[in-house]
């Protein structure tokens, strides 16, 4: 009896001293979290009840060989949490939650612009394809001032992306079809011209029609699978007009023959931009005109589209409208706000 009592007690020392190197084992591993996509780094510390200065230092130190020198998280890559302080509940309530910032992240808009935060929720349900004319072999319409060559896709391009980084902080969703992954945002008068750009990662075609198709086939692609998420899909396309050099023109709008949602949403941005000149410019007046056009993007793409030409490159007086970076930047906050209207007017 006394060897089988020595036994136990043996046997039960053993399971405890065994469960304690287990825990101890667990809580020397540390916690995992793999990022969400375009999430940020304080973002998703936040997201993971670690905000502030010394979580982020932390975090840091404990991923040095993870985030290899970048601060920028991979997707797919777990990284190591710092531990909790003491204190601190790995719940939060869900109104701490809802009056935090959301931020995501899209690195087309070069370093400094990559993090956008979302201040708005004006557009929350709404998805956007933002689609710059012309690209990578295809420069466009191609104005001078002086010796400077003024490409027609760089400049559309570079309004895109104030558009569409615009649109996520209202909330929306937003696809950008042509992409440049160097260029970012400029604020350069004179945009330097480049071939790089692809159709979501795809090199676009020189063929006109294969070109088009391209863009259409990716936006369609994508629209299927939206339409069951978002009641408001929209396309807008971006490109800058060539004229003659006397023919000063204003910003206008084309939809789709036949499309009553299309033409509702180029006069609601023809609006916008009127209510803009008559208070920044009061005496100067707009011109600028809606019409229906058998253009090949708006008869192909699924979603309601509107063919935006921002003005004639070749004019003196327009190409301070694409040059001055101020310029670029209003021209993406009206739009932004035509779609804010047209959209209210939906709900």
């Amino acid at each position: 009896m006394t060897n089988n009592g020595n036994m136990k007690r043996i046997f039960c020392l053993l399971a405890v001293l065994f469960c304690t190197f287990l825990l101890l084992d667990v809580s020397a591993q540390g916690e995992y979290a793999t990022p969400k996509s375009g999430e940020g780094l304080s973002s998703f510390l936040e997201r993971n009840k670690r905000p502030g200065k010394a979580y982020y230092n932390e975090f840091m130190k404990l991923n040095e060989k993870r985030l290899r020198g970048k601060e920028e998280l991979r997707l797919g890559v777990k990284y190591v949490l710092p531990p909790l302080k003491k204190g601190t509940s790995a719940s939060v309530s869900p109104k701490a939650v809802a009056g935090k910032k959301r931020v995501v992240r899209e690195r087309l808009f070069g370093k400094k612009l990559a993090d956008v935060p979302v201040t708005s929720n004006r557009l929350q349900g709404a998805c956007f394809y933002v689609v710059s004319g012309h690209g990578g072999p295809d420069p466009g319409a191609i104005g001078k001032i002086g010796k400077v060559e003024l490409h027609e896709d760089e400049y559309a391009y570079d309004v895109a992306l104030r558009l569409a980084r615009n649109l996520m902080q209202e909330g929306a969703e937003v696809h950008i079809i042509i992409q440049d992954a160097k260029d970012g945002i400029r604020d350069s008068r004179y945009l330097s011209n480049s071939k790089r750009e692809t159709c979501m990662g795809d090199a676009i075609p020189l063929n006109q029609v294969a070109r088009l198709q391209q863009r259409c086939t990716k936006i369609n692609e994508l629209y299927r699978k939206d339409r069951r998420k978002y009641k408001y899909c929209r396309a807008i396309f971006l490109h800058v007009d060539s004229r003659s050099r006397s023919a000063q023109t204003d910003v206008f709008f084309y939809h789709a023959p036949k499309s009553v949602s299309g033409k509702k949403l180029a006069v609601t941005m023809k609006e916008t931009f009127e209510s803009k000149y008559d208070k920044h410019q009061p005496n100067r007046g707009f011109e600028g005109t809606v019409s229906s056009r058998n253009l090949y993007v708006l008869l192909q793409a699924a979603p309601v589209s509107v063919f935006v030409e921002l003005g004639n490159i070749q004019n003196t007086f327009d190409q301070r409208r694409f040059v001055i970076s101020s310029n670029r930047q209003a021209l993406a906050k009206w739009m932004t706000e035509g779609f804010i209207a047209d959209y209210k007017q939906m709900k």
